[in-house]
């Protein structure tokens, strides 16, 4: 595959990457790129951004140079682009001085057509001089909204990418991101000085992501009862915010049964490595992570996203839950969250070291998490409109429209938690104000002398779960914030007075029981049930899988750089008996149909259609 100008990305597309049509803006932005312009790319994860920049390299004259942050996210794909017949490499620190010496030789004698690098290795006088000495068709930045201070993945080495533009000011930039509220789109550009660059929104929706919360109350067997009915042997992830945590609950995977791999900064370099490496090669696999975990990771076929414990804004969880269904087959955002999230996220939010003006604005994204958490309308149109896309109509795709929530007026119960709140001093803990609105007389309260307060016993009108989803509502609704010593004590917000007052009602969710909640997407289809062909397939499906997991393993890839599940699942559909037939399912170009055509169809022709039994005379006549 050669660099040639004057070939159309139709073809292109069709040849090297073996599919026929472009999505949503992806041809606009290509053809603005081809034509030398800027651009700065907003597209879901999943959504095709790789290609907004493989086919104009391919188109223009010259080297294709892609800033990317992790060398494992620079492997997947120069493997995957050496698949479909591109002459791709990456320079970064895992290479030996003669393999970069020799990837170095073969830029100056234009013999690549795309390059990977690391923002720290691009930024070195060598790499910058060795680039100045070539022909660049353009550059790529991914993953851009780490050049924002308010990036949630800010590092400070994509800022000074700002060279780019001053040494190569007539190469086409393109930056792209998946996740960028609109102070991180405006950093963007002005750091990369894009100002004239074309701004392509291809929205953020995700309809493949089935999104639901359920009430923290015993995480893990809340986490196994998910996992063993919907994805009992599909590769997933699972988030949770310490490393401790990470450890306990992969241990508590793997003692029932499921390989569960933990994976975080406090482990060594090898084993996280090794872990990973795993996950990426192996099918089936878990990972229990911190969220330094999966930004490399190009796994199409991750089943599920997990979330033990809230992430910290919806940027992240945007971020976190895009990992999945990458290759847009049915998966899943789950996420268990409780009053103990929202209080170590506002408390951490009120001791940390920042500006007035960015704890403001980490305040404002915390608040818009909260509020996604509790909400009682459709999940996916709050996410969406947090980035700015309020015209979702209801999704169906979500726990709030499978299984609508209800809602009462909780103005009299918010009344009576915060004046137990504000009575008791503002120091005290959820569980402990509950005891006293239901009139406990723990050693603790009579020892307080808390028993003799108005506010005792006034609430035994609800139960003490439901009192401890009215404390996580009003922290939720920013009426009690945490104390920041991390005793875990309340104190009334700034609009608690407002409620106390009568002036201002408060309306809670209902929270359905585990079981609903649990069982929202129960109609869909789950895990590999979502990926896999019709029954009568089944066999195909799963000879098409082995040669897949042999065929990736002699040549040390990934399976999904092979073929993707899509691919597999249309391959069984159609079960092409010929090249020519073959040749014709999405995802096979002309690299992909000589190294693999005769394998797939030979296997193919071993698992004949089953033919259907012979009808009866009444069948016939009907």
């Amino acid at each position: 595959m050669h660099s040639q100008p004057g070939r159309s990305p139709i073809r292109v597309l069709r040849e090297v990457f073996g599919f026929d049509s472009f999505r949503g803006e992806q041809l606009a932005i290509i053809e603005h790129v081809i034509a030398g312009g800027d651009a700065v790319v907003l597209m879901p994860t999943g959504g095709g951004k790789s290609l907004c920049y493989q086919v104009p390299a391919l188109l223009r004259p010259g080297l294709g140079v892609v800033v990317s942050p992790l060398i494992a996210l620079m492997k997947d794909q120069v493997d995957a682009l050496r698949q479909a017949g591109v002459r791709a490499a990456a320079l970064n620190s895992r290479l030996w001085p003669g393999e970069a010496a020799e990837i170095e030789r073969e830029v100056r004698r234009a013999a690549l057509e795309l390059l990977y690098v690391s923002p720290e290795r691009l930024l070195t006088p060598r790499c910058l001089e060795l680039l100045s000495g070539v022909r660049v068709a353009l550059f790529a930045i991914d993953e851009a909204h780490c050049i924002s201070q308010w990036g949630h993945d800010f590092r400070p080495e994509y800022q000074q990418l700002t060279i780019l533009k001053e040494r190569f000011p007539e190469v086409p930039l393109l930056a792209l991101t998946a996740t960028a509220d609109d102070p991180t789109r405006r950093d963007i550009v002005t750091q990369l000085q894009l100002a004239k660059a074309k701004i392509f929104a291809a929205g953020y929706d995700r309809p493949n992501l089935f999104y639901r919360v359920i009430p923290k109350r015993n995480p893990l067997e809340q986490l196994w009862s998910f996992l063993a009915e919907e994805h009992p042997e599909d590769a997933g992830i699972i988030y949770c915010t310490t490393r401790r945590a990470v450890d306990e609950t992969a241990s508590w995977l793997r003692a029932r049964g499921r390989d569960a791999l933990p994976y975080h900064a406090g482990l060594a370099a090898t084993v996280r490595e090794r872990h990973q490496e795993r996950f990426v090669r192996d099918e089936g696999v878990v990972v229990v992570a911190t969220i330094a975990f999966g930004m490399g990771i190009d796994k199409p076929n991750v089943r599920f996203v997990a979330h033990l414990d809230a992430p910290k804004n919806l940027e992240a969880y945007y971020q976190e839950t895009g990992r999945a269904g990458r290759d847009g087959l049915p998966a899943d955002a789950w996420m268990a969250y409780g009053l103990a999230d929202a209080m170590n996220l506002l408390r951490l939010l009120e001791s940390g070291e920042m500006t007035d003006r960015q704890r403001r604005i980490e305040r404002q994204k915390l608040e818009a998490l909260l509020g996604y958490c509790e909400a009682i309308s459709c999940r996916r149109q709050v996410l969406l409109g947090y980035f700015g896309e309020t015209e979702h109509v209801p999704c169906g795709n979500c726990d709030n429209c499978r299984v609508p929530v209800p809602s009462w007026d909780g103005t009299l119960a918010a009344q009576k938690a915060l004046s137990a709140v504000y009575r008791t001093g503002q120091r005290f803990g959820a569980h402990h104000l509950v005891d006293i609105l239901l009139g406990a007389e723990t050693e603790r309260i009579v020892r307080l002398g808390h028993n003799r307060l108005r506010t005792f016993g006034v609430g035994t009108e609800l139960a003490r779960r439901s009192w401890l989803s009215v404390f996580r509502q009003l922290a939720a609704q920013g009426f009690v914030v945490p104390d920041i010593s991390g005793h875990g004590g309340l104190s009334l917000g700034p609009s608690a007075a407002s409620v106390l007052r009568g002036a201002r009602t408060v309306r809670f969710r209902l929270d359905a029981s585990p079981r609903e909640r649990q069982g929202a997407r129960s109609d869909r289809k789950a895990g590999a049930a979502a990926t896999a062909p019709d029954p009568a397939a089944g066999a195909l499906w799963d000879a098409l899988r082995a040669w897949r997991l042999d065929e990736a393993r002699q040549q040390e890839l990934p399976p999904y750089v092979i073929f993707h599940d899509a691919t597999l699942s249309e391959i069984a559909r159609r079960r092409p008996a010929s090249l020519a037939e073959f040749a014709e399912i999405p995802g096979v170009g002309r690299s992909k149909l000589e190294r693999y055509g005769r394998a797939v169809v030979a296997i193919v022709s071993q698992h004949p259609h089953p033919v259907p039994p012979p009808r009866s005379p009444q069948q016939r006549q009907e």
